[in-house]
């Protein structure tokens, strides 16, 4: 979510310490994470959602993955500490993204909600057709969800950032050399990421400084543009393309490295990062270890050139501290409980309430989907009546299982 509220990062640490300690642990949810995007696809998106679920679990949470079949992977999966996900068996349509259909998902979504039990829907990714479907479907049945309600107030929003798992980028023991400097950049290679900027920003760097060279690594339909300008400007010892690289791998990639372009992980790794000031960037990192840019070719180029002449004072090993002080996954996963119980003290709010926000005409076409949304799902009620769809069982997670047989040993160590 976006915040809305101007803090500084620290002033929102400090303000989420101070809800935990009044909230305590407060209530245990029912989650069901949304999205088109998840594993065994890579990217940013698949790990949060990955990383924010086992530590939700280790918190005593239940917590099950809703996305679209991947190839073969349909049906329930179970990955690492039990996280349980279901690949429905929708097939994606254009860029990991389910065709939007509005109303065909509800059948399935219904299901999962009601033998799951959930009772909060977090969808993930503003591009995602299947999180937005499931959350229509989620709040029509009454279920709550995590996604941002615009026109409320701000004192009701919470800005919880990402993080990073700083135990597997860690820089590297060695001081990296200025005489040769390689940017990385890490990214999936389409039109939404800036793989467009690319193409026009790295032979004007190559030109202005001839030490440095470029690593990219990811895939995309933008790949192709890249690599005709590699080959128009004669930069193949320059530009050196890696293709899609497993989250596993990135580490390897980034660590013997100047800077990059990819952010928590890079910082983690102590690397100076540059990134175009879009959406949440310019609040992810502190000013001193992010060089901001607008999204366009002069300023990026711009950009490059301040983290050059930064690079002599940059410390690795501290800025990989201050990350990890900063971003941990489990912080993000006590701020998204705060996120969890709020909404779920919150009133609700009324449908003809909400349908002014949305414009005159967009609030009456909205108006008219969820009256038919509504339909709908009384024709499922009456076809299949949820008496009759069977719950399940719950199934205590690795975590607790593990951490319930190490107190019986301790307990009885004690009594020995």
């Amino acid at each position: 979510m976006e915040n809305v509220t101007g803090e500084g990062i620290s002033d929102q640490i400090e303000r989420f310490q101070t809800q935990l300690q009044m909230d305590g642990r407060g209530r245990k949810h029912r989650i069901l994470m949304v999205s088109d995007f998840f594993f065994p696809n890579f990217g940013g998106v698949e790990s949060h959602i990955y990383y924010l679920s086992q530590c939700l679990l280790k918190l005593g949470h239940k917590v099950i993955v809703m996305t679209h079949a991947y190839g073969n992977r349909s049906g329930v999966r179970y990955v690492t500490g039990g996280l349980k996900v279901y690949y429905v068996p929708w097939k994606p349509f254009l860029m990991q993204n389910t065709l939007p259909t509005l109303f065909l998902t509800f059948p399935i979504v219904r299901t999962i909600l009601i033998r799951e039990k959930i009772s909060v829907v977090h969808g993930h990714q503003a591009f995602s057709t299947l999180c937005h479907e499931a959350l229509m479907h989620a709040r029509t049945m009454g279920k709550e969800n995590t996604v941002l309600r615009s026109g409320i107030s701000p004192e009701k929003v919470f800005m919880v950032p990402n993080a990073v798992d700083t135990a597997m980028f860690t820089p590297s023991p060695d001081r990296l050399s200025c005489d040769e400097i390689v940017i990385v950049v890490i990214s999936r290679l389409v039109y939404r990421k800036g793989a467009d900027l690319l193409v026009e920003v790295i032979p004007e760097v190559c030109r202005l400084f001839p030490k440095v060279r470029f690593i990219v690594g990811g895939d995309g339909p933008k790949r192709v543009r890249i690599e005709e300008m590699r080959e128009k400007f004669s930069l193949q010892d320059r530009v050196e393309m890696l293709g899609a690289v497993p989250h596993a791998q990135v580490r390897s990639v980034l660590i013997s490295e100047a800077f990059c372009i990819a952010i928590l992980e890079a910082a983690s790794c102590g690397l100076l990062t540059v990134s175009t000031r879009v959406g949440g960037v310019p609040e992810v990192l502190p000013d001193d270890m992010v060089v901001l840019a607008e999204p366009a070719p002069e300023d990026m180029v711009r950009a490059v050139r301040k983290a050059i002449d930064m690079l002599p004072g940059i410390d690795p090993q501290v800025m990989h501290l201050r990350m990890k002080k900063l971003y941990s996954w489990d912080d993000v996963a006590k701020r998204t409980e705060i996120v969890y119980d709020r909404a779920m003290q919150s009133p609700q709010t009324d449908l003809l309430e909400r349908l002014p926000r949305c414009g005159a005409w967009a609030g009456k076409l909205f108006c008219l989907v969820m009256i038919i949304n509504y339909l709908l799902w009384c024709l499922l009620e009456y076809l299949q009546p949820t008496e009759g769809i069977e719950e399940v069982p719950d199934i205590r997670p690795v975590h607790a299982r593990l951490e319930s047989v190490d107190d019986t040993c301790e307990t009885q160590g004690k009594g020995i």
